[in-house]
Parts: C-alpha cells; structure tokens; sequence
C-alpha cells in the first residue's frame, strides 16, 4: 500500500502538483515535482455531464482555463476545448494515472457521484496500491471504504479528525471514538495545522493519530517557521504548493529521502 511516512524525515506532497512554476493540477505541474525527485502528488477530481473524471480543485473551470462554466454541466468533449496559461487542457485522471506510472497520488474526490467512476480509472489504471483517497465528506470514504472493500487506502474524513482532536485533547483512548483505522484502509489524518482559533496539529494530536497506526499530513505549509514547527511535533508529511523550496530545506537538514517508486514498496506497512 502506499507509503505515507519516510524513515529519515517527512514526505513532502505537492499540493495540486505544485504551482511554482507550472499551473496547478496539470501533467506539466506533476512531471515539475517528479524532476525533483517528489513521489506524491495531492490533487482532486470533478466528473463531467457524462462521466468523464478529470483532474481539477474548483467546481468550475473559470480561474484556470480560458472559458467559463461548472465541469458538472460540461461534456468531456465541451471541456477539453479549454485551455490553460500554458496551452495544455484539462487533464483526464486516467492520463495522469497513465503518464505517470512512477508516482503516488493523493485524490480529494470533490463531489457527490463521483465515487464510482474514481474507483473505476483507479482499478483499470491498476493503481489501487498508489493512491489515497480523501475527502471532507464522511459518507463518500465509507461508500469508498466499502466498496474497495479497505485495498484502496483513504485518509480521515472531517468528523472523524473532530473525534481524533477530542481523543487527543481528553488523553482517551482512539479507539473509544470510533475512528476507523488501518482494518478499513485508513492510512493518514490529512488536516490543517488549525482550524480557526483551535490548534488542530500539537504534540498530543500527533501522539494520538501514530496509536491508532495513522500518519499525521498537514496541509497547507509554504513557510519554512511552519515547517520547522511540525517537524518538531513528528508531523510525518507536508502538502506545499512549494516542493521545491521545502525539499532543499530539509536535503540542507539531513531529512530528506527521496522514495523508491511503486513496485518497491508492496508488502509494506504504509508507515514502514
């Protein structure tokens, strides 16, 4: 299953591929990361009027591409006319899936229908053991968890990170709180350091998520204080839309280990 921690340091996950250079969520934006040796991408998927997954973070197109509308009321064939600053359509995530064989993906399924097409690219692209699948919604990763029947790994959904935070604040047991674990193919609790004025990300929290076998991702840190300041509480990865600035800080640290890519990792816990 998919790796979600390293042994010498944190694991870095481009945000959206990242968008220092390229734009976000583009096949230019993942191939920048992999040239720097990054291995997990975090990205979302919307479905089209007929079915079609692709690649994208906001309901609509119109912040990125040169035209205007919601993906759910588009065909495929009407989407891909769109450009981005660079020229390059709207990806399929089958295309991502497809081009790059050699890296790990973290999938923020966006909306309600598209669970089942998502299972679908994944199974067909044989991608089960490289990605996570997240989202804020609960029901989704139950009906996610369900059906992959926990081969597929998923991160926490929203109440259950709520439940974490209590467990870890009341110094209770995680498993009193119904927080679903490693047996349903719960891997990581991928949070914000905080949440309005609650600190979410402290020492206990992390303590709380490695018990209950869960690495702790935070998301998202561009600053180097911040960085510093969850390294210290054993915060295992970073979602960055600044890989490669994070990646030379901690190669200058002696924390950075660039992972071997799927294949090589089969038969080993996630957090190995």
């Amino acid at each position: 299953m998919i790796p979600v921690s390293s042994r010498v340091g944190p694991i870095i996950l481009a945000h959206r591929g990242g968008n220092e250079v390229a734009p976000e969520n583009s096949l230019e934006a993942f191939a920048d990361a992999r040239q720097l040796g990054i291995r997990h991408i975090e990205t979302d998927v919307h479905l089209t009027a007929d079915g079609k997954v692709v690649v994208h973070h906001d309901p609509m197109i119109d912040r990125v591409y040169n035209g205007s509308g919601l993906i759910a009321q588009m065909t495929w064939d009407e989407l891909k006319t769109y450009t981005n600053d660079h020229g390059d359509r709207i990806p399929l995530l089958s295309e991502a899936l497809e081009t790059f064989p050699d890296l790990y993906f973290n999938i923020d399924a966006k909306v309600p229908g598209v669970e089942g097409p998502l299972l679908d690219v994944v199974r067909q692209a044989h991608a089960e053991d490289r990605v996570v699948l997240a989202s804020f919604n609960e029901r989704r990763l139950k009906w996610l968890r369900e059906q992959s029947q926990g081969q597929i790994a998923t991160s926490l959904g929203s109440q259950s990170v709520v439940r974490l935070v209590a467990a870890a604040k009341s110094a209770t047991k995680t498993r009193t709180w119904r927080i679903p674990g490693s047996h349903q193919g719960v891997v990581a609790a991928q949070v914000p350091l905080s949440f309005g004025p609650v600190t979410v990300v402290d020492r206990r929290f992390v303590a709380a998520a490695h018990s209950h076998g869960l690495a702790v991702h935070v998301w998202t840190v561009d600053e180097i204080d911040d960085l510093n300041q969850l390294i210290a509480l054993g915060v295992d990865g970073f979602v960055t839309n600044k890989p490669k600035c994070l990646r030379d800080y901690l190669i200058d640290r002696g924390l950075w280990e660039e992972l071997p890519p799927p294949g090589a990792m089969r038969g080993q816990h996630p957090r190995d």
